[in-house]
């Protein structure tokens, strides 16, 4: 009968390969959106705690409302507990704080932003991550990305004021395996990844042969049939690039 490949089995998406959500502490978007927020009025809550939340590289708030709303948050760094942040375009522009980008002077870092008004935050959400405000054209905000690519997007969209907790991470060396194995538990990453052509080849469609090369090509169909949807699934090209003669 023979056994499933590895491909078919993380397929499966049984409990070896599956993330463990069900510790993480919630979901990290902003409060939904109000037309308090256009006006000079502000919402104001308070850090009750910062804690490590599993699977997520920065760090996040426990941020309790004057209204009663308890919200987890993406905190800035410098954010402590007790500190008060706004909520509002007509917040102080102090880091930790959120507010429309048209109330956000040019230069300044933000982070958590929203591509469309009310989406509760999409981008920049990484630790030690930041976008800087470069200006802004009819009704469109210009912003560069930690990437370097610059984007535009709605005035109306809420960003955080700063740069996201936990920058420096990356800095320090896994130095054991074991460390590198928690980290790829906790994202439900596959951990350590074996090459395809270091296989036998009843255990992936790359294994097998005289020596580590793979048998057929590595581009494959998007429609491939499970087991054989391995290498560059729907490529657009592969190969070196050549230089126009």
């Amino acid at each position: 009968m023979g056994k499933k490949i590895l491909v078919q089995r993380r397929g499966r998406g049984t409990s070896q390969f599956r993330a463990a959500s069900h510790k993480r502490k919630g979901s990290i978007k902003y409060r939904k959106i109000t037309k308090i927020e256009y006006t000079d009025e502000i919402i104001i809550g308070s850090v009750k705690d910062i804690v490590h939340d599993p699977g997520r590289g920065a760090p996040v708030a426990i941020i309790l409302f004057q209204d009663g709303l308890k919200k987890v948050i993406l905190p800035s760094e410098g954010l402590r507990v007790g500190q008060t942040i706004e909520y509002g375009a007509g917040s102080s522009v102090v880091i930790g704080n959120t507010m429309p980008l048209q109330a956000i002077p040019d230069g300044s870092p933000v982070f958590n932003l929203e591509l469309t008004p009310g989406d509760g935050g999409r981008l920049i959400r990484a630790s030690g991550g930041y976008a800087t405000i470069l200006g802004r054209d009819k009704g469109k905000v210009t912003l560069q990305l930690p990437s370097g690519e610059m984007k535009e997007v709605p005035q109306r969209c809420r960003a955080t004021i700063g740069i996201v907790a936990g920058g420096g991470r990356t800095e320090k060396p896994f130095v054991k395996a074991g460390n590198k194995h928690y980290l790829k538990k906790a994202k439900g990453h596959y951990y350590p990844r074996v090459r395809g052509v270091a296989m036998n080849a009843v255990s992936h469609p790359h294994g097998g042969g005289a020596h580590q090369s793979p048998p057929r090509a590595t581009t494959v169909s998007r429609h491939a049939q499970p087991g054989r949807k391995v290498g560059l699934i729907a490529a657009r090209r592969s190969g070196r690039r050549r230089g126009k003669k």
